[in-house]
Formats: C-alpha cells, sequence, structure tokens
C-alpha cells in the first residue's frame, strides 16, 4: 500500500538522535552514527519526529510500504522498555534551553575573590546542532564564533558572549559549510546584530565567509563585525 513514510537524508544526519526521542513508536535507531528506519510498520507517518531534528534531515514521503502495525508497535515498546540503555538513544547534551543569568559565587580558598560568570544564555551552541528556529534568536545579537577563540582570548565572555546568543564550531574539524544553517537561521529570524570571532589561521576563513555569504543571502540589512584573535591571545582586527 501506499503511504506517507519518513525519509533520512544520511548526509544531513548528524547522529544527535533527537529524532530517536521524538519518535513515540520506535521505529528510528541509531546505526553506524545515523539514523535509521528500523521497519516500515513501526512508522505511523505523522511525522512527530520531524520538528525534533535540528538538522532538518528527516523529511515524509509518500511511497509503498508495509501498513502501521499498532501491535507490533506495542510489542517493540515494552521490549525497548525492558532493555532500554541498548536499544534507545537520549542525548540531554542536545536539548534546547535557555540559560538564566547567574550570580557570581565566590572561591572557598580565596576570600573576597569572585568567580566570573558564565555569559552563555542558551544550549546546545554548537552550529550543528541548535535549532533554527529556537524562540532564543528573536531580537537577538548573535555571536558566531571559533571554536578555539574562548580559549585563546582570556576575557572572552565578557567581552564577546555577554548579551549575545552564541553559536561555536569549527569548518576544518567539522569538514562543512555553515552557510546553509547560518542563512537559515538569519532569513527565519529577527536578529539585530551578527559578530563573528575567528581565529588568525587560514582554516578558520570558512566560518567568516559561510557568516558573510550567509548575511548576503538572508537578503537583510543587519549591523555586522569580523573580530579577529592571534594564537597568542591578542586582538588582530576589528
Amino acid at each position: 500500500m501506499k503511504r506517507k513514510m519518513v525519509m533520512i537524508n544520511e548526509d544531513k544526519c548528524n547522529g544527535c538522535g533527537l529524532c530517536i526521542t521524538g519518535c513515540h513508536e520506535g521505529a528510528l535507531q541509531l546505526i553506524n552514527g545515523k539514523a535509521k528506519l528500523v521497519s516500515d510498520s513501526y512508522c505511523d507517518g505523522l511525522g512527530a519526529c520531524l520538528p525534533a531534528c535540528p538538522m532538518d534531515a528527516i523529511s515524509l514521503e509518500e511511497r509503498e510500504a508495509d501498513p502501521f502495525d499498532e501491535e507490533a508497535v506495542k510489542i517493540r515498546m515494552e521490549e525497548m522498555a525492558k532493555n532500554k540503555p541498548n536499544n534507545t538513544f537520549t542525548c540531554p547534551g542536545t536539548a534546547a534551553k535557555k540559560l538564566t543569568k547567574r550570580e557570581p559565587s565566590t572561591l572557598p580558598i580565596q576570600t573576597n575573590t569572585t568567580i566570573p560568570q558564565s555569559e552563555l544564555r542558551q544550549w546546545p551552541c554548537q552550529i550543528k546542532l541548535v535549532p533554527i528556529n529556537a524562540p532564543y534568536f528573536q531580537e537577538a545579537h548573535l555571536l558566531i564564533a571559533a571554536d578555539c577563540t574562548s580559549y585563546a582570548y582570556a576575557n572572552f565572555h565578557q567581552e564577546f558572549m555577554r548579551n549575545k546568543i552564541t553559536l561555536i564550531g569549527c569548518p576544518k574539524l567539522d569538514a562543512i559549510d555553515y552557510a546553509e544553517k547560518l542563512t537559515a537561521i538569519i532569513s527565519q529570524n529577527e536578529l539585530k546584530s551578527v559578530t563573528v570571532v575567528r581565529m588568525e589561521v587560514p582554516c578558520c576563513s570558512g566560518l567568516e565567509n559561510a557568516a558573510k555569504q550567509a548575511i548576503r543571502d538572508s537578503c537583510k540589512m543587519i549591523p555586522w563585525n569580523i573580530v579577529t584573535i592571534s594564537t597568542d591571545g591578542v586582538i588582530l582586527e576589528n
């Protein structure tokens, strides 16, 4: 019979497992780091897993498939409940949430010494994982930073992250072009500004170029600037 079924683009899938959590029938499973449809008969075709995917790797297509078997799903869910550690995958590190402002704390050994508070205002912060339409993007100042910048520049939280939504990534290690994801974020949200912080090393140009392309492709007039950090922690260009 022909009916709507989920289709997974393995090239886009990053193996975060959020779709597995979103599926209430146990139809999806991580295999070799990619989400897979275990059986047609487990999928009801309603697409509850679609909004859970941060990479837009899942879609619905109409094709020949076995009918949805509610009894088989019931048996599968009972089996999964018995063997949860082996058969399900939940990644709490990818759940989107807004972080509240924290009060400075004091070191127990050094009296009257305060510990600088984190300025991270949302989770997740990896470009690959962040949902495109997360509510914290609305009316936000966006910071797009290379992974290494926060380690190279000592006062990174206070000078760059404060009062901004922070996205981080490394184009060399991720081996992807961030332009498409960033374009979607800028196009579909009302941002107040975009700041890109990169290292002086050549591979960081991929992050800068992706951000510039995303701003152009979004066709929005948004204030933006590029900051370059040296490997010894000095601001070279702003």
